[in-house]
């Protein structure tokens, strides 16, 4: 045998190692990419004075009732007398903290901020049910003063409109009544001096209407990175763009749960058929996000006088209505069939994923099944609410189009 010339079993060996390597080095660097993803954490302000319904807004933002378990103590008077973090239910790394009330005797405005820990929050949400008035103001400088965002927040606008409703039954305009209301939120503002102040107005018990999307548009729009994906999860689906922002923040990352979903069972100590079981965690988080388990069926349906079988008859997809390991493997197969544009973009730029299969599962299949889920939740979500509301102010629209398979996510 020439010197030279390298046996089989060499070649077998030494590509074994290297290959051993390369996903190890590669998975490692994806699981700290998810790890850091899924440990991120969001401390949201929400503070006013006394009775401006802090406690409820909390409640609603985190999707539950004032009479729910884990929700904010809610009251006519002052109920929040310390700061309290309430966790969100589905994302323990969200906290909303209800900070007491501006202006009572034991929280004066001055020393306001270092009595709550300032330094604590990313951003804070300032909530009135009247006037904003210097107290408001004075905290808003502080808070602009320390490099941190806030929002004005007028509340419980459904009771003014109501109650102009019933004074002007004949010439009653919303918008009108909305447009005056807003426009004496900034002017008090402006006298008090704050530059460009941004105004919502919300009502707590009915945050699909008024000028939630608007704060939302904004809250995503100031936040950066991880941060402002951890907050489109945290929003609760109310309107047909929170969803849609959602699913896209979610499309994102889909190609990381893949990969790690196919290279982990390859790695030395791992069983080799851990990745349907992934499939479905990452699967199950999914349908959380989206509202579509049954805890959050139920919940919803209490707010909106529905039953629960009701709202779950409007999911449609496959994996809505089944979400078993049986039918995953089913929507795998389909996956691997249909996703031929999807391997050949990824042989491509990414030789070495062409060649990533573990127990049977290929990474494009599983990127496939991902994607093809977070539409298809998105749409029954959208579903969901159409029924839930009956309302126009939701947006849904029932028109779907499958995305384009060689269209590839890889940020």
């Amino acid at each position: 045998m020439c010197a030279m010339e390298v046996r089989e079993l060499d070649l077998v060996e030494m590509s074994s190692i290297i290959q051993s390597k390369v996903v190890l080095e590669v998975s490692n660097q994806i699981q700290s990419l998810l790890t850091s993803l899924e440990t991120t954490t969001l401390d949201i302000a929400i503070t006013g004075e006394s009775g401006a319904g802090k406690s409820t807004f909390v409640n609603a933002m985190r999707g539950l009732g004032d009479e729910e378990p884990g929700c904010a103590k809610t009251g006519v008077t002052e109920t929040t007398m310390q700061t309290t973090g309430y966790i969100h239910p589905k994302l323990p790394t969200v906290q909303l903290w209800d900070l007491p009330g501006i202006g009572t005797p034991n929280f004066q405005a001055d020393q306001y901020l270092q009595q709550v820990n300032f330094e604590r929050y990313d951003f804070y949400i300032v909530l009135a049910s009247e006037r904003f008035k210097e107290n408001h103001a004075s905290l808003a400088r502080s808070i602009r003063a320390m490099n941190k965002n806030f929002y004005f927040v007028r509340s419980k606008i459904d009771r003014d409109v109501e109650a102009c409703k019933r004074r002007k039954k004949t010439l009653f305009s919303e918008e009108q009544v909305l447009d005056e209301i807003r426009q004496d939120c900034i002017s008090s503002l402006e006298k008090a001096g704050v530059e460009d102040p941004k105004v919502f107005l919300l009502s707590n018990f009915e945050l699909h209407k008024y000028d939630f999307q608007k704060l939302h548009n904004m809250l995503v729009d100031d936040l950066t990175g991880q941060k402002r994906h951890v907050l489109l999860l945290s929003l609760p689906n109310i309107t047909t763009e929170v969803i849609e922002k959602k699913k896209e923040s979610l499309k994102r990352h889909v190609w990381k749960k893949a990969l790690s979903t196919c290279i982990i069972s390859v790695l030395p100590n791992h069983p080799v058929d851990c990745n349907i079981p992934m499939l479905m965690e990452t699967l199950q988080s999914y349908q959380r996000n989206f509202g579509l388990d049954d805890e959050s069926l139920l919940a919803l349906s209490r707010k909106t006088n529905n039953t629960p079988y009701s709202l779950k008859a409007q999911i449609q997809s496959m994996l809505g209505k089944d979400l078993s390991e049986h039918k995953v493997q089913t929507v795998l197969r389909d996956g691997a069939k249909s996703g031929q544009m999807v391997a050949g973009l990824v042989g491509t730029r990414v030789p070495i994923l062409s060649h990533v299969i573990a127990g049977g599962i290929s990474f494009v299949a599983a990127y496939t099944l991902l994607n093809r889920a977070l539409d298809d939740f998105s749409q029954d979500t959208q579903r969901v609410l159409k029924a839930a509301f009956d309302e126009d102010e939701v947006g849904i629209s029932q028109q779907y189009e499958v995305p384009d398979p060689g269209y590839f996510y890889f940020d």
